[in-house]
């Protein structure tokens, strides 16, 4: 469980760096808010997924 707090934690701040740097060269500003909403929460979304299936323990895929 820590592990997977900590693979959020770090997924949380790329995307806080990502938004930053897209809001300081003027992107966001172009975009609509409800367009960076709906791309929050894809990312979001992809990072809790990611985040589950890295840290799930017991679970092994044969080659």
């Amino acid at each position: 469980m820590r592990l997977l707090t900590l693979y959020l934690i770090g997924y949380f701040v790329l995307l806080l760096g990502a938004a930053w740097a897209l809001w300081q060269s003027g992107i966001l500003a172009e975009l609509p808010g409800v367009w960076v909403a709906i791309g929050a929460v894809i990312a979001v979304g992809f990072g809790i997924m990611l985040a589950v299936t890295s840290s799930a323990p017991g679970v092994r895929t044969r080659s």
